[in-house]
């Protein structure tokens, strides 16, 4: 029960934008608030779904949400988290999850299927395909997103 954010990345070789996008909800009282942004695409999808979970994180502090359980269609993101030292690659990114991670008074991320992750896949996938830069933090969904 509480606070669940669901976080995905969309990348894509052929386009230089790579969406984040994430979808929180308390499932008490239902409470919900999403975001979604676009930035430079990196150097892999896997990149872009850590990017994301930090983004998620970040957003989730700045908001006090300090009891949170953060949820992934990518296992290998849940593995990052857990080993960091087993990704040095991705080590700069690692060590600012580790820094958000120590702020939370509780933090899980958990491996979800795909299709449960629907919501934060379409406002990643969406801030991707935008022609413009943009950066979205809000209680109700954009409006270029007809229904999330």
């Amino acid at each position: 029960m509480g606070d669940r954010c669901q976080v995905d990345g969309s990348w894509k070789e052929t386009d230089p934008q790579a969406g984040l996008g994430w979808y929180n909800f308390n499932m008490e009282t239902g409470e919900k608030l999403l975001g979604t942004c676009n930035l430079w695409r990196g150097v892999s999808p896997l990149q872009t779904e850590v990017e994301a979970l930090l983004w998620a994180m970040q957003c989730m502090l700045r908001h006090n949400k300090l009891v949170m359980v953060f949820e992934t269609n990518l296992s290998d993101v849940v593995q990052m988290v857990s080993k960091p030292e087993e990704w040095p690659a991705f080590a700069v990114l690692l060590e600012e999850i580790d820094r958000c991670k120590r702020r939370f008074l509780s933090f899980s991320i958990t491996h979800i299927p795909r299709t449960n992750n629907t919501k934060a896949d379409k406002l990643a996938q969406s801030a991707r395909a935008l022609p413009t830069s943009v950066y979205y933090v809000n209680s109700v969904s954009p409006t270029w997103i007809s229904e999330l």
